[in-house]
């Protein structure tokens, strides 16, 4: 049994999970204070969260808005929490969207809509907060003014413009940093108090969260459990960042991944991939510049969390890119690529400096990378980092990232030889993250059940009879006599855990809906809206605890971290 004393373990629970009794529709940090405990409880090192980043219309956390901002969906705005705030306030707001707060899904619009109008509510009596209060919310906006003033002035003008509509769509003379600033003198000439009013509550806001998720760190800091965050690899072209920092970022071309053959469902990724609507970054104007940007966005993270998840690592090193935005993409769903090419002036999507189809390139690409990865880890200090080194990974990454001490991603039932046997956890690269799922993926029970009731309606079916072979032979579960397998169960279930636990791996992570028995699903990659983003719990931690069988896992769970040695 491996006896490294940094060998830890995890619980991926997005922000927007957690129930607790007098939430208003989706998780906050009142309810993750609650999860700290419970993961101190049950010898748990840390909670996963996704990006908490402020985002725009659409409710992925992985469209922020801003690289910095945090969303105020996540607040806990109990009075004593928010200056201003009284009892009937919230009880009247959750009276409001009473039924979408015992929903099983987030309703965000419900839930933005009842907590911006409790914030309104706070900020129309900021006056009579007092001086502490005034006086910390002055020091906020002294101590955060490289980034918050033009964030401040791009929701005034979300605001005015309307939440929905996109920079771009903006009157022309508000969509240039320049033509914002001059908009924004003139309204203050036609009246100062107004708008410094509007400015001023988007700083209030911020603070607000900022506020709160450091109290969350300090709390968990004092418990022994970390937080892990989540940056992803891009930017919403919508962004204030890439409003007032257009230059370090190719606004013609939008980050995705190539064409995959799996999505049956869907024509254009099928012929064209992933289309993501990111910008790409101007890495050369990044780099000349010391990397400004990333440091900043990374700093600021880690006044949060004490690690955290770089998505899409690769695409530090390249990226597949598209010639159009996302809105253009049923235009190209039916067309062949000279179809295509006659509609963008000759271009078409590729990799993005260059693909890995040579010695030379990879180097190139490696050589490219390498910067960039150095600037994250200077930044982030003594942030630990993990890398989503997920799909067809270069040859080149995996021993540069541990050269750096970045721990890529193991997943048992992905990670097999070439005879097609699982490698052993105790063979797994100390320096790595091991988990059997990741939030655009199915639980490891919903994934042995679709492998079970495939082969119940396609005895032949190969793909579905390798997978639970994978996965038994690293578990050490003996195959079935007669080849019939059965459906997930208690035992195979704590046997896959116990056996990831027990992996040579840094980390150790399991989703919380696979340690609960659920079956659903965070988010469908290729998809948007539907249930994605906006899975709850169906309990509090209070109802978890009172129930004996839901209670008995988290004891389970806390022998298995004991028992491999975990903290």
């Amino acid at each position: 049994m491996p006896t490294n004393p940094n060998r830890t373990s995890g619980i991926l629970l997005p922000a927007f999970s957690p129930r607790r009794r007098g939430d208003l529709g989706i998780g906050d940090t009142k309810a993750l204070k609650e999860w700290i405990d419970w993961a101190a409880a049950h010898q748990v090192g840390f909670l996963q969260l996704l990006p908490i980043n402020e985002h725009g219309a659409e409710e992925s956390p992985y469209s922020a808005i801003s690289s910095v901002a945090l969303d105020p969906i996540y607040l806990t705005l109990d009075p004593g929490e928010i200056p201003g705030l009284t009892e009937d306030d919230v009880a009247a707001a959750r009276a409001d969207i009473r039924d979408e707060i015992n929903a099983p899904l987030v309703d965000y619009p419900a839930v933005r809509r009842a907590k911006r109008g409790l914030l309104e509510t706070a900020w129309a009596r900021w006056p009579d907060a007092g001086p502490i209060w005034q006086a910390e919310l002055a020091e906020f906006q002294k101590a955060e003014s490289d980034w918050l003033p033009d964030y401040q002035l791009f929701r005034w003008l979300m605001e005015i413009h309307g939440e929905d509509l996109t920079w771009d769509r903006w009157p022309e003379a508000c969509r240039t940093p320049s033509g914002a600033r001059a908009f924004l003198a003139k309204q203050r000439a036609l009246d100062g108090e107004l708008t410094d009013y509007r400015l001023d509550f988007h700083a209030f806001v911020q603070w607000l969260c900022f506020r709160q998720w450091r109290s969350v760190r300090s709390h968990a800091e004092s418990r022994g459990v970390k937080l892990m965050g989540d940056i992803p690899i891009g930017i919403s072209w919508h962004s204030c960042d890439v409003f007032f920092e257009r230059d370090s970022f190719h606004l013609d071309w939008s980050g995705g991944s190539p064409q995959e053959s799996m999505f049956h469902h869907d024509i254009f990724l099928q012929r064209w991939g992933q289309n993501w609507g990111i910008p790409l970054y101007r890495w050369d104007k990044m780099e000349s510049d010391g990397f400004p940007w990333w440091k900043r966005r990374i700093q600021r993270h880690t006044e949060v969390f004490q690690l955290f998840r770089l998505d899409h690592i690769l695409g530090f090193y390249r990226i597949y890119a598209f010639p159009w935005r996302p809105e253009r993409n049923g235009e190209f769903a039916a067309l062949d690529h000279p179809q295509a090419a006659a509609l963008t002036g000759g271009r078409l999507p590729r990799w993005f400096m260059r693909p890995d189809d040579t010695a030379e390139n990879k180097a190139a690409n490696l050589l490219d990378g390498t910067p960039r990865l150095q600037a994250v880890a200077d930044a982030a200090g003594s942030a630990e980092i993990i890398a989503e080194d997920l799909g067809w990974v270069p040859d080149y990454v995996r021993p540069h990232l541990e050269r750096l001490g970045i721990a890529g991603f193991r997943i048992p039932h992905w990670d097999c030889n070439e005879h097609g046997h699982p490698l052993p956890g105790h063979l797994f690269p100390e320096c790595s993250f091991a988990t059997y799922s990741t939030h655009d993926h199915d639980p490891i029970g919903a994934v042995w059940n679709g492998c079970h009731q495939a082969l119940h309606h396609h005895p032949g079916s190969h793909g579905a009879d390798r997978t639970l072979t994978i996965l038994s032979e690293f578990a050490g579960i003996p195959r079935p006599t007669g080849g019939h397998w059965s459906r997930f169960t208690d035992g195979i279930q704590w046997r896959l855990f116990k056996s990831l636990f027990a992996s040579r791996s840094r980390y150790a992570v399991l989703m919380v809906t696979e340690l609960f028995g659920l079956g659903d699903r965070i988010n469908s990659p290729g998809t948007t809206g539907g249930t994605n983003w906006r899975f709850r719990l169906p309990w509090t931690l209070s109802e978890i605890e009172a129930h004996p069988e839901l209670r008995a896992t988290g004891h389970k769970l806390a022998s298995i971290i004991g028992i491999t040695r975990r903290g």
